[in-house]
């Protein structure tokens, strides 16, 4: 090609498609472009191209767990991810759907876990910090990585009565990079609440967390629904969260950086009042 010429291949691209459909094009030059990788389709062609960010991404954090925000090769992926996630995401068409669905898993199976995105993404970061040699008594809080606080994180996770609230694939997530809940004495002895709130707090935050996993959403809930804890636990979660809101000035930071993890936005806003 001559130099100071561009050529407008996407244009090109979509009339070999055009002629296709058709029927104005020899047999033979489709296989040609079938052998450099064609895509006909011009839904399929954008994905492809998501998909080779979502790739993208992965090999740099180690999960598709993306916030909504995150970007690779310059295409909104965390975005795209949650799309991809909700129902009917992938396509109307169930062929495509199951096509698509495994491409999604052959990258990494947890792209849509059956819990919160946000708590796999924090565990992610975890695993990495292990993969790369960290040991988990050096991860304390205040360790971060991929901007989020890992630390506190494994933190609360290891508190007895949020571990007891975490799926069957969490825990063995956790169990698998060696993690193990702190003993209830630890933390909940006689007179003693856990760190970061009282056990009703945290069985409240479990049962949201439990919820948003179950319905992709944190509310509005009826102030009759109730929540069952895989150990049998009822939680009145309408409840827990219209009277937690109401009490929100006096909740200390790390209470609302839990609920604002479990995507209650009023919690993002709210600031603890001076004691």
């Amino acid at each position: 090609m001559p130099a100071g010429h561009s050529f407008p291949l996407g244009r090109w691209l979509a009339d070999q498609r055009r002629a296709l459909a058709a029927g104005r094009m020899a047999a033979e030059r489709a296989a040609d472009l079938d052998e450099l990788g064609m895509v006909w389709d011009p839904t399929d062609a954008a994905w492809e191209e998501n998909l080779s960010a979502a790739r993208a991404y992965y090999a740099e954090t180690g999960t598709l767990a993306a916030p909504v925000t995150a970007t690779a090769l310059d295409k909104p992926v965390g975005q795209w991810l949650a799309n991809c996630r909700k129902k009917g995401g992938l396509g109307k068409d169930a062929d495509t759907a199951a096509r698509r669905e495994r491409q999604l898993a052959a990258i990494d199976p947890d792209w849509r876990p059956g819990w919160p995105v946000d708590w796999q993404r924090h565990y992610a970061s975890l695993a990495q910090l292990v993969e790369l040699g960290a040991r988990l008594e050096e991860i304390v809080p205040g360790v971060t990585a991929d901007g989020v606080d890992v630390g506190r994180w494994l933190e609360r996770q290891r508190q007895h009565v949020v571990w007891r609230g975490l799926a069957a694939g969490q825990g063995e997530r956790l169990t698998g990079l060696g993690v193990a809940p702190l003993p209830p004495e630890e933390r909940e002895g006689p007179g003693k609440a856990p760190r970061g709130g009282s056990a009703a707090f945290e069985r409240g935050c479990a049962a949201l967390a439990q919820y948003k996993a179950r319905t992709g959403v944190t509310g509005p809930v009826s102030r009759t629904h109730t929540e069952v804890l895989p150990d049998g636990t009822q939680v009145k979660l309408g409840v827990f969260m219209s009277s937690t809101k109401t009490r929100r000035a006096k909740l200390d930071t790390d209470q609302l950086q839990r609920l604002a993890d479990l995507g209650l936005t009023w919690a993002q806003h709210t600031r603890p009042q001076p004691h």
